[in-house]
């Protein structure tokens, strides 16, 4: 039961408790994936003490009673004890849940939903392939051959891929493979012999047809990770070099994966290019391309050229029985910057900046020099004037202005989210024109008429505070397609939080609360 499968928990957190503690807060999330919570202990003067425990296996087994009876997975849930031995337990779907690493809760309107990533909306390629079978069957050969004069003996690889089972495997991925790389499969498929891998991709297992269809095919391989609606409604998907070559996204159904570097990253052929690429580019995408994709070659005849200019050059190392081709070093142009000020120099290259800890008013005209600016954050920093973001390419905006003036960004075609902070009050109504916006924080702003927002038709996401949202709710409605959304206040309890999810539209009806009290001895 519900009921004493939470008084474990509250018995650790008294078990915790610090001497003079007035009440004790739990709030998080429990399920399959596991445990989380934050919270802590009040203390007399106001005083707030970290440290409430997280009691793994109690959490665990009151997630599951709360699964069998409601189907919830996970559960979002909230404690509350007082020294007297009085608790109080208040549990939903996640469908609400406490934000980590901000403050406050979030709600989840609309779980089916994510946000279009930027390349969606590029221009496609319309050049032809740069690859050319023969040339790769060839570059191949000599590869090979090359390889077994530096071992001492020829690598062996696994039987050809007949071309039925290629068309199968095309049929699987919706993409035809580049005439290059489909004729290496019919030379060798992959360069594994069971777990005994070449590498011959520069460290990367080429992976057999088999593999590469699983690899491209499955949840989540042709779309960006999804990390959820508080890390991810700013998020920003940088461009790669070449510019406009590869398509801003995390992931993309026509990027065909069939080299494996083992540690979630891969090697792809990119049957959809951006403007100035060629289908049968070779990238890199996986676990640390989240924010964008890394341009290689323009067709794996290319990087089989290159393969073979190192060893020209004799850029490579011989361990044991494998050979590893060497990179020469090369200083990356610089797309991101994280400090203080705005640097002296601003590189053309930019495409992130983090201003951070500022004293005195920020002047954002040197930005202007970096043309391919996507992602502008001041943190603890402060600028007066918004005129420079109205020449910028700027997608995710994180501002405090000390005036609240933001004509600048009137009919802005790129942003996308914005998180304002402001000292005097602002005026949304040049939001209105705002084509592409989709995410807007205003819970550190002074708004003058928080109604505007219900004139929003695309926005998705949309962070107030307690007070506002009231204001908003009173006076008109929230934005009609609003997808998720956050109540920014640090002091909210789990019940208040339901209770504003209730004004958004969910039925929180169902949510489960439990009264109890520890009795001495027990």
């Amino acid at each position: 039961m519900v009921e004493q499968a939470v008084r474990p928990i509250v018995e650790a957190m008294v078990a915790r408790a610090p001497s003079g503690w007035t009440h004790a807060v739990l709030q998080g999330r429990a399920g399959r994936g596991g445990t989380g919570v934050t919270g802590g202990y009040g203390r007399p003067a106001g005083r707030w003490s970290h440290g409430v425990p997280n009691p793994f296996v109690e959490l665990m087994a009151l997630a599951e009673e709360l699964r069998a009876r409601h189907d919830w997975e996970p559960v979002s849930l909230e404690i509350r004890c007082r020294p007297s031995g009085e608790y109080r337990l208040v549990a939903f779907t996640d469908a609400v849940s406490k934000v980590t690493g901000e403050s406050g809760f979030q709600a989840v309107l609309d779980p089916e939903y994510r946000l279009p990533q930027p390349g969606e909306r590029q221009e496609p390629g319309t050049a032809a392939p740069a690859g050319d079978p023969e040339l790769a069957v060839a570059r191949f050969h000599a590869y090979l051959e090359r390889r077994a004069a530096i071992l001492g003996h020829p690598e062996e690889l696994p039987p050809p891929a007949t071309a039925t089972a290629i068309e199968e495997a095309e049929r699987s991925l919706g993409h035809r493979l580049p005439a290059d790389l489909r004729a290496l499969y019919l030379l060798a498929d992959g360069d594994g012999i069971g777990y005994d891998h070449r590498g011959l991709f520069q460290h990367n297992v080429w992976l057999p047809l088999k593999s590469m269809v699983a690899e491209s095919t499955d949840w989540g391989a042709g779309e960006r990770p999804w990390y959820g609606w508080d890390l991810d409604w700013d998020a920003v998907v940088l461009d790669t070099t070449p510019a406009d070559t590869v398509r801003r996204c995390g992931g993309h159904p026509g990027w065909l994966r069939f080299a494996s570097g083992q540690d979630g990253n891969f090697l792809a052929v990119d049957t959809a290019p951006a403007r100035d690429g060629r289908p049968g580019q070779v990238i890199r995408t996986g676990r640390d391309y989240d924010e964008g994709p890394g341009y290689v070659a323009d067709s794996v005849t290319s990087l089989l050229g290159h393969y073979l200019d190192l060893l020209d050059q004799g850029a490579y190392e011989v361990h044991g029985d494998r050979l590893a081709l060497l990179e020469p070093a090369c200083a990356a142009a610089p797309q991101e910057f994280i400090g203080g000020d705005i640097p002296d120099e601003v590189p053309p290259t930019l495409q992130a900046i983090h201003i951070n800890n500022v004293t005195g008013l920020v002047d954002l005209t040197p930005l202007t020099a970096a043309p391919s600016l996507r992602l502008l954050r001041l943190n603890n920093a402060t600028t007066a004037d918004l005129a420079p973001v109205r020449r910028l390419p700027v997608e995710s905006l994180r501002v405090s202005l000390t005036e609240g003036d933001l004509s600048p960004l009137e009919n802005h075609p790129h942003l996308a989210s914005l998180s304002l902070t402001t000292t005097a009050p602002a005026d949304l109504a040049p939001l209105r024109t705002v084509p592409h916006l989709r995410g807007l924080d205003l819970s550190g702003a002074d708004i003058t008429d928080l109604s505007v927002l219900a004139g929003l038709p695309d926005l998705r996401y949309l962070a107030l505070t307690g007070r506002q949202w009231a204001a908003l709710l009173d006076e008109a409605q929230a934005p009609p397609a609003l997808a998720a959304a956050r109540l920014a206040d640090t002091d909210a309890s789990f019940e208040d939080a339901l209770a504003w999810a209730a004004r958004l539209g969910l039925d929180t009806g169902p949510a489960v609360r439990v009264d109890g009290i520890l009795r001495a001895g027990r």
